[in-house]
């Protein structure tokens, strides 16, 4: 009997341990593919197929709980097992707005380094940074707003007019290098894996928005055909059909009459008909207030009800409501027969198809990206990456020999009102960082201690100083170099209500330079000058995100570098030009007219006479320009032909000579004119670019292959078509404005017959 209860004690212990091993392998198949028996709910089974998941979940909510899944910020459902989930995230040039993260430059800083490969490698870098921030915060239980994977950038309006705050969110006034720029960044930040995106982008505001801030609510962008295919439409199609960007949203304004969010052509006919577009569209905050709200009140006044304005957006396949509307809007207006519930399905499924793609409805550690450490967040890998990024966009706009400087000199003055500020790094949309590195710390960190180095601010931002004594301008005269940093920041320029000191909402309708900036480099210049036998020179760092009136700075000034709103590692970037680390090679992605007198209305959305397309006035500064340290030459410039037809491909080669003596970036930039068109085209159109490294002394062969639609040109229905006649390439370090020969940029032009 004993041997028996032993037998039967030893079996039983066999049999536990089986169990045990069972549930360890278990265990391990749920963390990797669970099994349909393991999933609580049809949802959960990753064996099904997303569309069945994505059903079986639609087929438990109720009316009420499905509204609240569309809007931004959604509700739990705890008899479901679903948290909260908050689709408003921000990355615009880092993750934005939900803690520690490596602070890029701003986006049109990113653009002024017409690099893509370097636009991936930094949206690449943002998502890994934003895929750790969502596992740690997981972990934890947090699902707050800024917390989640829905990325509500890039900016790819067109910066049409620089009285445009907001502009600095853009890739700048070229919809081709918008495209290329916005490409690359779409695809670092959704990643390449064939089930899971790593985070989800979204291209805005679609369509046709750049202003004015204080109307665009209310506000009626009026364009043409040719217009909108020729200039706003073409960065959305390539992002749609190229880089398959996940969301978009849909502006404020009204375009051509109808409200952006409920625009049947911009929507219907071109978005899902015309590009097939497969994601979710989402409102603008607050946008869809704006269709019941009059009209001289605010908004738009195409609805008179709340219920009205939520059928109206789903039924335009507004899937996601970022604001208040649909919560209670939806369900009355089913009640009211306004929009039906299957209707309401429809539209959910598409946005719900976002959150699985994103793994978000899948166990832990089956999402590849589930893995990624913290150690990415602020890494020594991704400052180095915001340092390179800020020294390729910098723009060199003069120099009269006396940069790059010696580090040994026996004292530097830095002052001025933006350089030790922080908010002269950031821009709008921004993270946060324990080491910003300011103007002058990073001055300071790039001299010898054998070197004097004396701060202070000089001047306000925006308004006078109140004290008369001047203790500041007198170092321009006892010192072998001023560094004085002038310009913008966030508090003048921006979103509407961002720009606290702005008095027009975030929009730059003076042109100049603040007076009490201007008043002290005039200060600095006479002290500088004081002895006729012993000139100082004044270096000018001009921060900010669009173009600004920098004629007379450039008078004052022995060498003015625009840095744009640099990031984390601005300071040490300023510096590394400063003293010849690296050659500027950033080039401007807007035009600098010389004043605002030059510029059509700013409420005209009509092209004729902006960006350097259609501008026949003389800039200050054109497209595509910026100096070096060093010259560059082109020549033995070979096309394989001069003939084009609508099925070649021609061959354009050429060697690009730095006949200097130090090694630098060259940015190689290629333009097309129609030259005897029937109907109003560009004055040029940037087709190809390429950046290069090219050693002092050294040679390098490109070539470009001019496809058949490079020639193509948009008529006044908004159609690309082929014009015969004579057609113009340039190539050269800048557009091929009348200003461009001017400053001496180098270009070379060839012409062809179609």
């Amino acid at each position: 009997m004993r041997t028996s209860n032993c037998f039967l004690s030893i079996v039983v212990l066999l049999f536990l341990i089986s169990c045990e091993s069972n549930k360890s392998e278990n265990k391990k198949i749920v963390n990797d593919q669970p099994s349909s028996y393991e999933a609580k709910y049809p949802f959960f089974d990753t064996s099904l197929s997303t569309e069945d998941r994505i059903q079986d979940l639609i087929s438990r909510l109720s009316l009420e709980e499905k509204a609240d899944q569309m809007m931004h910020n959604t509700s739990a459902i705890e008899r479901l097992d679903i948290p909260s989930y908050s689709y408003w995230n921000e990355a615009l040039h880092g993750v934005a707005r939900s803690g520690v993260a490596t602070v890029f430059p701003q986006a049109i800083g990113l653009a002024a380094t017409f690099d893509e490969d370097l636009a991936f490698r930094v949206s690449s870098a943002i998502s890994d940074e934003a895929r750790a921030m969502h596992n740690l915060a997981k972990e934890k239980g947090y699902h707050k707003q800024y917390g989640g994977l829905t990325f509500w950038t890039p900016n790819i309006n067109i910066f049409r007019d620089p009285r445009w705050g907001r502009g600095q969110e853009t890739y700048g006034e070229d919809p081709f290098l918008t495209a290329v720029i916005g490409k690359s960044f779409v695809k670092g930040l959704q990643g390449n894996n064939p089930k899971y995106l790593k985070t989800a982008a979204c291209a805005k505001h679609y369509a046709v928005h750049s202003g004015p801030e204080e109307l665009r609510h209310e506000f009626n962008a009026v364009s043409s055909k040719k217009d909108l295919w020729e200039t706003y439409l073409p960065a959305f199609e390539a992002l749609v059909t190229e880089a398959n960007v996940e969301a978009i949203m849909c502006a404020y304004n009204r375009t051509n009459g109808e409200p952006c969010c409920a625009n049947e052509y911009l929507i219907q006919d071109v978005l899902l008909d015309k590009w097939k577009f497969k994601g979710h569209v989402l409102s603008d905050c607050w946008a869809i207030e704006d269709f019941f709200t009059p009209r001289g009140e605010g908004g738009h006044g195409v609805a008179e009800t709340k219920a009205e304005a939520s059928a109206m957006a789903v039924k335009h396949s507004v899937s996601l409501n970022c604001g208040s509307s649909y919560l209670e809007g939806l369900p009355d207006a089913v009640s009211q027969g306004l929009i039906s519930e299957a209707e309401i399905n429809e539209k959910l499924a598409i946005l719900l198809r976002t959150r699985f793609r994103l793994g978000l409805f899948d166990p832990p550690k089956s999402n590849p990206y589930d893995d990624i450490s913290h150690e990415v967040i602020n890494s020594d890998e991704n400052r180095a990456l915001a340092r390179e990024v800020a020294q390729k966009s910098i723009v060199l706009l003069k120099n009269n020999g006396v940069l790059p400087l010696k580090n040994d000199l026996s004292k530097y003055f830095i002052t001025g009102p933006l350089a030790v500020d922080t908010e002269a790094l950031l821009g709008n949309y921004y993270g946060v960082n324990p080491k910003m590195v300011t103007i002058m710390e990073g001055i300071a960190g790039a001299i010898s201690p054998a070197s004097q180095l004396q701060y202070r601010m000089g001047a306000m931002l925006t308004v006078p100083k109140e004290n008369p004594l001047d203790y500041a301008t007198g170092n321009a005269s006892n010192s072998d170099v001023t560094f004085v940093a002038l310009g913008l920041s966030g508090l003048i320029e921006g979103e509407e209500g961002a720009s606290i000191a702005s008095k027009t909402k975030g929009d730059r309708l003076d042109y100049n330079l603040p007076k009490s900036q201007m008043d002290y480099l005039k200060g600095l210049r006479a002290a500088a000058d004081k002895d006729p036998e012993n000139i100082k020179p004044i270096v000018t760092i001009i921060t900010g995100g669009s173009p600004m009136n920098l004629a007379e700075v450039q008078e004052l000034s022995d060498a003015v570098l625009l840095a744009w709103y640099p990031g984390e590692e601005g300071g040490n970037a300023v510096a590394d030009v400063l003293f010849g680390k690296i050659s500027p090679s950033g080039r401007l992605p807007i035009t600098f007219p010389k004043s605002l007198d030059q510029l059509p209305d700013y409420k005209d959305y009509s092209m004729v006479g902006r960006t350097y397309k259609y501008m026949d006035e003389n800039p200050l500064y054109p497209f595509g320009y910026g100096l070096s340290y060093t010259k560059f030459k082109y020549e033995n410039v070979d096309v394989s032909s001069k003939r084009i037809s609508k099925t070649d491909t021609i061959t354009l080669t050429l060697d690009v000579v730095n006949t200097g003596e130090v090694d630098s970036d060259e940015i190689v930039q290629l333009y097309i004119t129609d030259v005897k068109a029937t109907f109003r085209v560009p004055n040029s159109q940037l087709k190809a670019f390429k950046r290069i490294s090219v050693k002092a002394g050294e040679t390098k062969e490109l070539s470009f292959k001019l496809e058949p639609e490079m020639f193509q040109v948009v008529n006044e229905d908004g159609e690309k078509v082929f014009e015969p006649g004579e057609h113009r390439v340039y190539v050269g370090g800048s557009s091929p404005m009348p200003r461009s020969k001017e400053l001496g940029i180098n270009l070379i032009e060839i012409s062809f017959t179609l």
